[in-house]
C-alpha cells in the first residue's frame, strides 16, 4: 500500500492559471455558463436566437409605449343621430332658418320642421334639381329663399304659413343661349338684400368667362304686409304645391272644388308680391392693359388739366406690346408653364362677398337713416386680387347699375387674398392671403388687431369665426 508520508499543502500558482486579458471579468460570469460552453455551430445558432429574441422584445416594448400614449389621448365622443327625416329623392343641400329646415332635392324643394323633423311643404312644380340654397328669416313666420338649380338658374321664394311662393327667377331670359349661370347666392341677415354671383361667356372669346356680382334689394316690408292681408291664399297655394300622396289627393280635389265655388278673387288666390330691385352690379377689376391712344397728343386731349407723365412714345405701352411680351414669355418658359398647368383653359373668376353693417370705415351719408341691424354695404374680393373692396348700398340706382361702379373704400393687401370671413357682429374681418398670412381687422376702428403667419408652406382655403 502506498502511503503519502508528507503533509498536504496548497500548490504554488503557475503561469497557466493566470487570467488572460479578455477574461479580467471572469468573476462576473456565470459558473454554469463558463463550464457549459457550446461548441460550433451551436454557438452561432444560439447567438441568432438571442438576436431574434431581443428584437422581438424591442417590438413589444415599442407597441406597449404606443398603446400607453394612445390611452392618454383624449377620446372623441361618438355621437349618433338623435332623429332622422326621410326625403323623396336625393338631398343635395340644406339651409336652416328659424324653426324650419329647407332641403334642396333632386326634384324641387322641401321644408321640414326642426321640432319633429316632419315634412311640412314641398315645391316640385318645375321638376328640376336644386344644387344650392340659402335662407333668411324675415320675421312673422316668413322666410326668404334663394335656390339654384342644375342649369344655374336662381329662383327667389318666399316661405309663409308653411307654403312656398315663387316670386321670380332672377337670371331667366328668353334665349337660353344668352342665359348667365349662377355660381353663388348669399342672403343678408334679416332678408334685406340678396347677392347673386353670375358668370357668362363672352361672344368673341372662347375660353374667357366674364363674371359679375348683382345685389338686389328685397321689399321685405311690402311682402309681409301682402301676406298678412291675404292669409288664405298662402294656405291654398300650399295645398296646390304640396307633393301629392295617397291620402292628400282627395283633400286636394275637395279644396279645388271649394275654391271654385267660393267667391275668392283672383288676387287673393294668387298674391302678387313686389319684385326685387337690382341695386348695383359689381364687376371684377380690369387687368392692366396697354394704352388705346395712338400718340401722346391723343392722350393729352383726354386729360383735363393738360398734364401727363412722360414726354414721348416710350412712356406709352400699347396693346400689341403687351401681347408681344406675353407671347415671348410663354414661348420661352413653355415647358415650365405646361408642367404647372398654366397653359390651359382659363378658370372662371370667382368672388367672395359679405354684407356689412354700418361702422367707422363703412360710413353712410349724414342724410341717410342708419339702422344697426340693416347692412350698409358689401365687401368683395376677387380671386387673385390684392384688394378688398367696400361698396355702399345707398347710392342712386341708375348710377350703380348703368355705370362702371367704383369701390368706396379699398383695403390693399400685400398678397392676393385667398379667403375671408366676417364675424357675426360684422365688426371683425379676417383676411387670409396666399402667403399663409391671416390678418384680423377691426372695421369700426379701421386698424388690424393681429397678424398671424403660418410658417409651413400652406394654402389657406377657408377661415371662420367661432
Amino acid at each position: 500500500a502506498n502511503i503519502w508520508r508528507h503533509p498536504l499543502a496548497i500548490p504554488p500558482p503557475s503561469e497557466k492559471d493566470w487570467p488572460k486579458a479578455d477574461e479580467e471579468d471572469f468573476f462576473l460570469q456565470d459558473p454554469d455558463r463558463k463550464r457549459d460552453v457550446l461548441p460550433q455551430p451551436f454557438r452561432m445558432i444560439n447567438k441568432l436566437v438571442m438576436q431574434v429574441f431581443e428584437s422581438a422584445m424591442e417590438i413589444v416594448e415599442r407597441r406597449e409605449m404606443l398603446q400607453q400614449a394612445q390611452k392618454q389621448k383624449v377620446q372623441l365622443t361618438k355621437c349618433s343621430p338623435t332623429t332622422e327625416f326621410q326625403v323623396t329623392g336625393r338631398a343635395n343641400c340644406l339651409a336652416v332658418s328659424g324653426k324650419y329646415i329647407f332641403v334642396g332635392l333632386s326634384e324641387g324643394l322641401a321644408a321640414f320642421s326642426t321640432c319633429d323633423c316632419k315634412e311640412i311643404c314641398a315645391w316640385d312644380a318645375v321638376k328640376t334639381e336644386i344644387c344650392a340654397i340659402d335662407a333668411s328669416d324675415l320675421g312673422n313666420e316668413s322666410h326668404v329663399l334663394l335656390a339654384v338649380d342644375e342649369m344655374g338658374l336662381v329662383r327667389l321664394f318666399c316661405f309663409h304659413k308653411e307654403s312656398f311662393l315663387l316670386i321670380k327667377a332672377l337670371n331667366e331670359v328668353g334665349d337660353i343661349s344668352k342665359r348667365s349661370s349662377c355660381v353663388e347666392v348669399v342672403l343678408s341677415l334679416g332678408g334685406y338684400y340678396a347677392g347673386v354671383l353670375l358668370q357668362g361667356k363672352c361672344r368673341n372669346m372662347v375660353y374667357n368667362t366674364k363674371a359679375w356680382l348683382e345685389i338686389y334689394r328685397l321689399p321685405k316690408d311690402s311682402w309681409l304686409r301682402e301676406m298678412e292681408k291675404n292669409p288664405g291664399a298662402a294656405a291654398g297655394l300650399a295645398c296646390s304645391e304640396r307633393r301629392p300622396s295617397c291620402t292628400s289627393v282627395v283633400h286636394n280635389i275637395l279644396n279645388t272644388l271649394l275654391l271654385q265655388d267660393s267667391p275668392v278673387s283672383a288676387n287673393q288666390a294668387d298674391p302678387k308680391l313686389d319684385l326685387p330691385v337690382l341695386l348695383l352690379t359689381v364687376k371684377p377689376p380690369k387687368p392692366i392693359t396697354g394704352s388705346r391712344f395712338e400718340s401722346p397728343l391723343d392722350a393729352l386731349k383726354e386729360v383735363d388739366d393738360d398734364s401727363m407723365l412722360g414726354l414721348g412714345y416710350n412712356h406709352l405701352i400699347k396693346d400689341f406690346q403687351w401681347e408681344l411680351q406675353e407671347t415671348i414669355f410663354r414661348s420661352t418658359y413653355r415647358e415650365y408653364l405646361e408642367a404647372e398647368g398654366v397653359i390651359k383653359e382659363e378658370i372662371p373668376r370667382h368672388a367672395t362677398f359679405h354684407f356689412l353693417l354700418p361702422g367707422q370705415v363703412l360710413q353712410v351719408g349724414p342724410d341717410m337713416e342708419v339702422q344697426p341691424d340693416v347692412p350698409a354695404g358689401i365687401g368683395v374680393h376677387w380671386d387673385g386680387n390684392h384688394n378688398f373692396c367696400l361698396y355702399l348700398l345707398n347710392h342712386p340706382l341708375k348710377e350703380q347699375v348703368d355705370s362702371d361702379l367704383k369701390p368706396d373704400v379699398v383695403w390693399p393687401c400685400a398678397a392676393p387674398i385667398a379667403c375671408s370671413a366676417v364675424s357675426s357682429c360684422s365688426r371683425y374681418l379676417a383676411l387670409a392671403g396666399e402667403d399663409a398670412t391671416i390678418t384680423i381687422w377691426d372695421k369700426h376702428l379701421g386698424f388690424p388687431l393681429s397678424v398671424t403667419t403660418i410658417l409651413e408652406e400652406r394654402f389657406i382655403r377657408s377661415i371662420h369665426f367661432l
